[in-house]
């Protein structure tokens, strides 16, 4: 017995050893992200990186709020209570619970802030999407000019965040008001309210991959990720909630094939909610491979056709958008942010929206894809987390998203969740505690703009 005990403990101390220097390096190139950016920020650097909490958007500016009790009582409720309920809670309860959790995490994080300058301020500013939605009266008329106002210094250029973004966005908020649902509040709070579905699709699309323990296992770190602090407020994490429930169809279209074309609908409307969404495809098709039914592709891709061809005969062709928004990107900022700092300073900002827990997770889907790949493209947890990682690659390579990721590369962070499911249960709820306390941290010392 004791040969056989020793030869179990020894890699798993290995494996938690690895992983605490895993997240010690992640700290480090956090750290460094710092240092380099307040060396940059200083006055006469010739550096200009457009971030004054680098790598973070925002300001350095330790608070407290209406929502930093609330936040502390929830993450505490959710850390002692939350693994043992998502063990034994049936299935659809417990996603409800999850879900309505989540809203209270993330509104509270909000509240940190404050009413006005946390929730209903966020999407008014001069830059956002509602500043835009008075002056459209005319709705195919916005659609059929919009590629024409998307480059900057003209009369009717459209406002930062509507310029760099397909008009889809901004419907969504046109829709809002035309529906009664006026101004910031009503804004924010669809926001949140869409954002949190991600925190659901996650575990749905683990458990319709045949993954459930995993799903129960990944659902409290999916209602306390520090990515909650944007997710509420920024359209960001509206676009996270949409698309990630267009996946999760996906992956239920191995029990009611029909179900692949809503989700190819909604992931045909993310692509022209953020040009960036198209990466996508790649967390897509691992799906797809996992499900071994291509017909679901098929029906998929039917649905994000549709949704391409009623944009396009409204007048907006997404590739002439896509040209137009890079050529809008370096009329700005992004002439001046260094892409030899944002191109790792970018991964600092990504590390802090996942937190630690994430970060563990994610270096033992790349051990177990290294020791055996081809385990590894049947296990929906390793292979969604490579994936997403590889997703995230990509759009950091591309230097069209230097600084803000933390929100912008939501709809691709989330879907690093399910690495938690790697992590040995023993330890587990040590690490979910390490992801609500950097949630509270960030929070507490960062004002994010978002």
């Amino acid at each position: 017995m004791v040969p056989v005990m020793s030869t179990v403990t020894a890699p798993s101390r290995t494996g938690r050893r690895a992983d605490l220097i895993a997240v010690g390096l992640a700290m480090l190139v956090v750290a460094a992200a710092i240092a380099v950016g307040l060396y940059y920020n200083r006055p006469g650097s010739g550096v200009v990186i457009y971030a004054f909490a680098p790598p973070l958007f925002g300001l350095w500016l330790p608070h407290v709020g209406p929502g930093s009790l609330a936040a502390v009582v929830l993450a505490l409720l959710v850390v002692t209570k939350g693994p043992s309920l998502a063990a034994r809670l049936r299935w659809r309860p417990l996603l409800a619970l999850g879900y309505v959790t989540a809203l209270a995490w993330t509104f509270s994080l909000a509240m940190i802030d404050g009413w006005a300058r946390g929730f209903t301020g966020r999407l008014t500013t001069e830059h956002e999407y509602l500043h835009e939605v008075p002056g459209i009266t005319d709705i195919p008329k916005m659609l059929s000019e919009f590629s024409s106002r998307i480059l900057d210094f003209q009369p009717d250029s459209w406002t930062t965040h509507v310029s760099g973004h397909p008009p889809g966005a901004t419907l969504v908020f046109v829709w809002l008001d035309r529906l009664g649902l006026h101004g910031g509040a009503w804004a924010s709070t669809f926001v949140v309210l869409a954002g949190c579905l991600a925190v659901v699709a996650v575990p749905v699309t683990l458990s319709a991959l045949g993954r459930q323990d995993a799903a129960r296992t990944v659902l409290p770190f999916a209602v306390l990720t520090p990515g909650a602090i944007w997710l509420g407020v920024s359209a960001d994490g509206m676009f996270a909630g949409v698309t990630a429930t267009g996946i999760a169809l996906l992956a239920l279209a191995t029990r009611r094939r029909i179900l692949a074309l809503p989700g190819g609908l909604l992931l045909g409307f993310g692509l022209f909610l953020s040009y960036g969404l198209v990466l996508l495809g790649v967390i897509v098709l691992a799906v797809v491979v996992l499900t071994r039914e291509w017909r679901i592709l098929l029906l998929a891709a039917a649905g994000v056709a549709a949704v391409v061809v009623a944009f396009a005969l409204t007048g907006f062709w997404w590739v002439d958008g896509y040209h137009l928004v890079v050529e809008r990107y370096y009329q700005g900022i992004a002439t001046l942010r260094p892409y030899s700092y944002w191109v790792w300073a970018d991964i600092a900002a990504v590390l802090i929206a996942i937190g630690p827990a994430v970060i563990a997770g994610t270096r033992r889907a790349g051990a177990e894809f290294l020791a055996e790949p081809k385990r590894s493209f049947r296990d929906p947890v390793v292979l969604l987390v490579l994936a997403a990682a590889l997703t995230i690659a990509f759009a950091d390579l591309s230097g069209l998203s230097k600084a803000e990721v933390e929100r912008i590369w939501l709809p691709f962070e989330v879907w690093l969740l399910p690495a938690v499911a790697l992590l040995p249960p023993k330890g587990r709820q040590w690490w979910l505690a390490a992801s609500a306390a950097t949630a509270l941290v960030v929070n507490h010392l960062v004002l994010t703009s978002w």
